[in-house]
């Protein structure tokens, strides 16, 4: 990784054991990270680390996310993982849900205008969030974890407060963001409630008076919009961090639900145990250094010692040294398909299209029919790691379930073949 100069630099009034105690000390902070923004252009000039430093109180360290699907891979673990350290270092974690900024969807990256999302799906969307990243960070010490919900100040700006924010970006610069610009050229549409995304992201870090904000390499342009209204409402700018974007199972491009190349932080631990085992051997090096805390330069040679120690690392962090034993065990002694128990679709199913809530009886996942469908409703059913909602899904042919993992709650699971 290309770690930003300042963090890397030393400050030239420190003696050189300070120097040391200091590179040791914000090993956790450089780890991983892309760049850190503004840059310490001199030694008078602030910097992310001479501010860790000097500090008598705790950062509020801001990590945003909007609930617009039911599910996080790994990929979205990595600011969750750094906002761990920075709890870990004394410091406050700001999680914000962004349950008003999801019902307009972040337009980066998009080619097109994202679907907006209803309160219902958003407020259902964000406790399965919450859920997913709890065995990441610390939910339990007093003062080290605040959970935000935007709409609390966003949904209270007036129309009044709305022309503020929009008055402090032009046109010009909100084209500039990558996206748009894209879409510009190619004359896809733009609509006007998009620009008001970048400024409701900015004015999160306004409402919780954020020190440091967390993001991928594809947030900087909102990050800094959050700098800008900082500054417009008195406040002082926050520093960003950006993080890599994290390249998918296939080892080409990012990870990703659409794609199928991701690893869902609820997929069940041997589900997850075996896909890491495939992770290709360019992309455990970064996958180590973005998913662990193991130090770098005493990873096994071996690729494959390397991808089984990855997947008994990331499995016990999420399900604990005992799943992680069994999923390994597992793994050793059934082969590719690992610790899932086999049901097969042409002796147990007796004709198609059938019902999953059906499926759900016959698998002895649950007692009956009912019992599934209520399964289902209440979001205790997922297939291949992906929750299922509709209590009335049905599917024509075994082919459409081939090979999938049919799970109910955090235990019972089969592979449908």
């Amino acid at each position: 990784m290309n770690i930003i100069t300042n963090l890397t630099s030393r400050v030239e009034s420190i003696t050189s054991s300070e120097s040391l105690s200091k590179e040791q000390d914000f090993a956790w902070l450089r780890r991983g990270v892309v760049e850190v923004f503004p840059q310490s252009v001199d030694v008078n000039s602030e910097s992310l680390e001479r501010l860790l430093l000097t500090t008598n109180q705790p950062l509020r360290v801001k990590f945003g996310i909007d609930p617009t699907g039911t599910d996080i891979h790994l990929g979205h673990s990595i600011p969750v993982r750094k906002l761990r350290g920075f709890q870990d270092a004394g410091h406050t974690a700001v999680l914000i849900i962004g349950d008003f900024t999801a019902r307009i969807g972040d337009p980066t990256g998009k080619s097109e205008v994202r679907r907006q999302l209803t309160e219902a799906d958003v407020a259902q969307n964000a406790q399965t969030y919450l859920d997913q990243v709890r065995p990441i960070l610390d939910f339990d010490t007093p003062g080290r974890l605040e959970v935000r919900y935007n709409s609390e100040w966003l949904s209270e700006l007036n129309l009044e407060k709305i022309l503020e924010l929009l008055s402090t970006m032009t046109v010009g610069q909100m084209l500039a963001k990558e996206g748009f610009a894209d879409r510009y050229k190619k004359e896809n549409p733009i609509f006007i409630h998009e620009f008001l995304y970048p400024l409701m992201q900015g004015f999160d870090s306004v409402a919780v008076e954020a020190d440091v904000e967390l993001g991928g390499t594809d947030q900087k342009f909102n990050i800094a919009v959050g700098r800008d209204l900082q500054r417009h409402f008195g406040q002082k700018p926050q520093f960003g961090i950006l993080l890599p974007i994290l390249i998918g199972t296939d080892g080409v491009q990012k990870m990703s639900k659409s794609l199928g190349n991701y690893i869902g932080l609820a997929e069940h631990s041997g589900q997850k145990y075996q896909k890491l085992q495939g992770v290709p051997d360019h992309l455990l090096s970064q996958y180590f250094e973005l998913l662990t805390d193991l130090p770098l330069d005493k990873l096994p040679e071996n690729p494959r010692d390397r991808q089984t120690l990855l997947a008994w690392e990331v499995v016990k962090q999420y399900h604990g040294e005992t799943a992680a034993q069994e999923a390994k065990v597992a793994a050793q002694s059934g082969g590719k398909e690992g610790a899932v128990p086999e049901f097969s679709l042409s002796s147990g199913v007796q004709q198609f299209p059938t019902k999953l809530a059906y499926i759900l009886n016959v698998t002895g996942l649950c007692k009956s029919t009912g019992e599934g469908k209520r399964k289902i409703q209440e979001g205790g059913v997922r297939l291949d790691g992906d929750r299922i909602t509709d209590a009335d899904i049905t599917f024509d042919s075994p082919a459409q379930l081939q090979g999938k993992v049919l799970q109910v709650g955090k235990n019972k699971f089969v592979r449908l073949v």
